[in-house]
């Protein structure tokens, strides 16, 4: 008898007869990094890095999956005529990966797959998507609306994502940001941001932000651009920026959010670029299991 079983994301054994709570999806984008590049790697080293991080959660008190099933979805590939065609492919992807229930991790290639993940909820979600809240956490705004002239970049994204029609965006973390966006920062209601500047002269601001997260109602997405992270950590994310946020940090929202009153309907942890020593991928796949422990946890676990 052949054995069907394939191992995944931590190296765990998965059967892939049965229906998954979670699709962690490999979407290696790279079409407009503007200035590292590397990330279509990122995926599939963040799969390889993953079978060395340790499946135990105190968040959980249990080792993963506890009971969830996971399914890692092969990777995502297209040759299409243009950006816009890779999109619409990433989209169908996500929609494929999801269409029976499955809680979406995607990992990411350039942070521009946010956009077809958000326009997959937007065909499939059971709720309108103005009542969805963005938790981007993230080095940069991504509120350009366009960046070396093209509307559908990285740089772009969340600016994309308000025109589909989410209803909020919190921002945390951001510390790069062109004139343009800081205008949009000021002026877009439905935009709320907290500086990495901020937070780091400030730790209570820390509690503060976290405690705000576990208050937020309704369905939300929560985007990880790794570059959000201090670079100690993450060194060769694409567009790595100085004065990050702290890994414990990061770390205390995702169980925060969780553990709080949202409806958390997807995540991607996007512009990972994996290094000559690991650090980045490994740093990346610890994130992405921090995300798998609170699904865990708002199913109750075993």
């Amino acid at each position: 008898m052949v054995d069907i079983d394939v191992f995944g994301f931590l190296g765990l054994r998965e059967d892939w007869d049965v229906r998954p709570d979670v699709a962690v999806m490999q979407i290696p984008l790279e079409m407009t990094v503007s200035y590292g590049t590397g990330t279509s790697e990122g995926p599939s080293a963040t799969i390889e890095a993953s079978s060395q991080v340790e499946t135990y959660s105190t968040f959980i008190g249990g080792d993963l999956p506890s009971g969830m099933i996971i399914r890692t979805l092969d990777p995502w590939s297209f040759e299409g005529p243009s950006l816009e065609a890779h999109l619409d492919s990433i989209e169908s992807y996500v929609i494929n990966g999801i269409s029976g229930g499955a809680f979406p991790l995607l990992l990411g290639g350039e942070h521009g797959i946010l956009l077809p993940a958000i326009r997959a909820l937007k065909q499939i979600g059971n709720f309108p998507l103005e009542n969805l809240t963005l938790v981007q956490v993230d080095a940069h705004a991504d509120l350009r609306d366009e960046l070396n002239g093209e509307r559908f970049s990285h740089g772009t994204v969340v600016r994309r994502c308000l025109d589909e029609g989410i209803g909020r965006v919190l921002q945390i973390g951001v510390r790069a940001f062109s004139k343009e966006e800081c205008i949009v920062m000021e002026n877009d209601v439905r935009i709320r941001s907290w500086m990495a500047k901020d937070i780091r002269k400030n730790r209570a601001l820390e509690l503060e932000i976290t405690d705000f997260i576990s208050e937020i109602q309704g369905p939300v997405w929560l985007s990880i651009d790794i570059d959000a992270l201090d670079p100690s950590i993450v060194p060769a994310t694409g567009t790595p920026v100085p004065g990050g946020l702290d890994y414990w940090f990061v770390n205390d929202l995702i169980e925060n959010l969780f553990s709080g009153n949202a409806n958390v309907v997807g995540a991607d942890v996007s512009e990972i670029v994996p290094d000559a020593h690991g650090v980045t991928q490994f740093t990346a796949a610890t994130i992405a299991a921090t995300i798998l422990a609170g699904v865990s946890y708002r199913s109750g676990g075993e």
